[in-house]
């Protein structure tokens, strides 16, 4: 099957809308589906931007990744990871940082307020103006949490994935820290999946490793790394593969993406590999 006909295919989940598309390292977009320049809520599939832009801040000198940033004992780099040792949703520490990989969006919300102080910018225009707006990025936005109210379009993740595959913004040494695991052997729950161990992040990215169960496939390779948002959003890059996927859609996670996505990412693999 050809990848055009494959991406098609989002056509039979049960969403009301879905685009996606497939992207190499070179920019090239090598098929795409549906409304590409449709606005689509990202859910958590905001925090690989919101990371990308820490990390800008970062190499500009405006934060370091191991200074103290969140609870005591946390820094930077623990928040990017999830092992600050805050809570999912709560501004409460539940265990010691670098202890747990503790998933949270509180954690993500705490780095936007150091940035921001760091900066002297508020957090989304910060964004903007270290990735969005160099990356013509213009569809895409962040008012509210960046741990999960980014808007975006399918056209404009292409163009981050693409990015992230053979960096610009960024020295590419930066780039492979945030695909490499933080933390080794931290175990933890993956939203959506249960308890992994070792559930394994690096700074801001997802890493699948052995992971199962997974939202990417199961031909993935365990370098891929990206993110899945909870309102039935994703990105995966697998550099094996050399491409990036990026699919949304306006439906909420649950059973249908658990079935959908998987096999999806497979038939997107084998088309590639052909």
């Amino acid at each position: 099957m050809s990848l055009q006909s494959i991406l098609a295919s989002i056509e039979n989940w049960p969403v009301p809308t879905a685009a996606a598309a497939v992207v190499r390292a070179d920019g090239a977009v090598l098929g795409s589906h549906g409304l590409v320049d449709q606005s689509f809520a990202l859910a958590s599939v905001t925090k690989p931007l919101a990371a990308y832009a820490a990390l800008v801040a970062y190499e500009e000198g405006a934060i370091e990744l191991d200074e103290p940033a969140g609870p005591t004992g946390s820094t930077v780099r623990h928040l990017l990871a999830h092992t600050s040792g805050l809570a999912f949703d709560e501004h409460r520490v539940t265990a010691p940082p670098g202890e747990r990989r503790l998933y949270s969006n509180a954690g993500f919300e705490v780095l936007g307020d150091h940035v921001a102080k760091a900066t002297d910018i508020p957090f989304g225009e910060y964004l903007r103006q270290a990735v969005l707006e160099p990356l013509g990025m213009t569809r895409t936005s962040l008012d509210g949490s960046p741990a999960r109210d980014g808007v975006s379009t399918v056209a404009d993740l292409v163009r981050f994935a693409a990015e992230v595959q053979a960096p610009r913004l960024l020295d590419p040494r930066t780039v492979l820290e945030a695909m490499t695991v933080q933390y080794p052997g931290t175990k933890g729950v993956l939203p959506g999946y249960g308890h992994q161990n070792p559930n394994d992040w690096g700074l801001g990215f997802e890493i699948r490793d052995s992971k199962s169960p997974h939202w990417t496939g199961v031909s993935s390779s365990p370098r891929t790394f990206g993110h899945f948002g909870q309102s039935g959003t994703f990105l995966w890059i697998d550099p094996v593969a050399g491409a990036a996927c990026v699919a949304l859609t306006d439906r909420a996670f649950g059973p249908w993406a658990v079935e959908s996505w998987p096999p999806f990412t497979d038939a997107v693999l084998t088309a590639l590999r052909a």
